[in-house]
């Protein structure tokens, strides 16, 4: 008798780290626990929870602290008067926002598609799910495995940091307190923290062992340095010297799409840029955003039909930044993601 032992062995494509952007997004109301799901059983490596705080403190996944796109707080008359004028990150902006709700308050409501129009098929779950606490998101990577059996990885933004500071709602130490709780807080733990300023991030290198990522917009500057009469820009920070400076706090930038492959006048990828080599060679990662079906968000030849609702090849968009180096990136579309990677 000849006895033969199987061993089950995953088969990995390419090792290009797949962040499901807000969870997966493009299939499920953004910053919930069932996009958070969706994103882990379309096989994201990450989850993605933006990160702002309620009036007492708490982290919740929002996208912003103006919550009246993508909550039903607009229809809840007992709130009406909630609504008011606040200037954020140097912008006036009219909404209802997390700061002035308590957590109790703020879990009454339920999450809505944030862009109906673009994606109608997720506003039959409007009013399902509760906006989530940090903890709870931590808590479903932590019962969580990839589709080749790792940890979920956990990759948390803080939103409008300085804007927080200002009214003594700091968004750092409550994000390592966090971490810790759940035991994330430690070498190897699959946990990465970004953000578009920089101040706060090299406050969370000091403050936690987890990787840092400076995040890149593809026009302005980071708000904390405006807000110090710094004049250094986004573009200052890709360049050579700004990203050899980046690496003394940071392990990787996050770079806006254009800064890897601009488009051309008539809204075709066109010659990639020198970012992602530079980078490399200062010793960082770069993880791209943010990668979505939908039409209105591809360029032209990676589009199909001219409805801008309609669904174009994302995963060819895809191959096509990976082919100039990028090591992940984010995406509405985990599934389409895990697919242009070979998984």
């Amino acid at each position: 008798m000849a006895v033969v032992e199987l061993r089950r062995q995953h088969v990995r494509g390419n090792d290009a780290l797949v962040v499901g952007h807000r969870g997966a997004s493009g299939h499920r109301p953004e910053h919930t626990l069932a996009s958070y799901a969706e994103a882990i059983r379309q096989c994201a490596d990450y989850i993605e929870p933006d990160l702002v705080s309620t009036k007492d403190g708490v982290l919740v996944a929002r996208h912003e602290n103006e919550i009246g796109g993508t909550t039903d707080v607009a229809g809840r008359p007992e709130f009406a008067g909630r609504r008011t004028t606040r200037t954020i990150d140097g912008r006036a902006v009219t909404g209802w926002f997390t700061e002035d709700f308590t957590l109790a308050e703020l879990r009454t409501l339920r999450a809505k598609e944030r862009i109906p129009a673009l994606r109608p098929a997720n506003t039959a779950f409007d009013g399902l799910y509760p906006v989530p606490t940090l903890d709870e998101v931590l808590d479903l990577a932590r019962r969580s495995r990839t589709c080749d059996g790792r940890p979920v990885g956990v990759y948390p933004e803080t939103k409008h940091p300085t804007y927080f500071d200002s009214i003594d709602l700091s968004l750092e130490e409550p994000l390592v307190e966090g971490l810790r709780r759940a035991g994330l807080d430690r070498p190897g733990a699959r946990v990465v923290l970004q953000s578009f300023e920089t101040q706060n991030l090299r406050e969370l290198d000091r403050r936690s062992g987890a990787r840092i990522v400076q995040l890149v917009d593809c026009t302005g500057a980071p708000y904390d340095l405006v807000a110090t009469g710094d004049p250094r820009t986004y573009a200052d920070l890709v360049s050579q010297k700004g990203l050899r400076a980046i690496s003394r706090y940071a392990d990787g930038v996050g770079l806006c799409k254009d800064r890897m492959i601009p488009r051309t006048a008539d809204g075709r990828l066109g010659r990639p840029t020198r970012a992602i080599a530079d980078a490399h060679a200062a010793g960082l990662t770069v993880h791209g955003w943010t990668f979505r079906r939908e039409n209105q968000f591809l360029p032209v030849e990676f589009r199909r039909g001219a409805d801008p609702a309609g669904i174009g090849d994302l995963a060819g968009e895809i191959r096509a930044f990976l082919a100039v180096g990028m090591d992940g990136f984010f995406t509405d579309n985990p599934g389409a993601g895990a697919a242009a990677v070979g998984r």
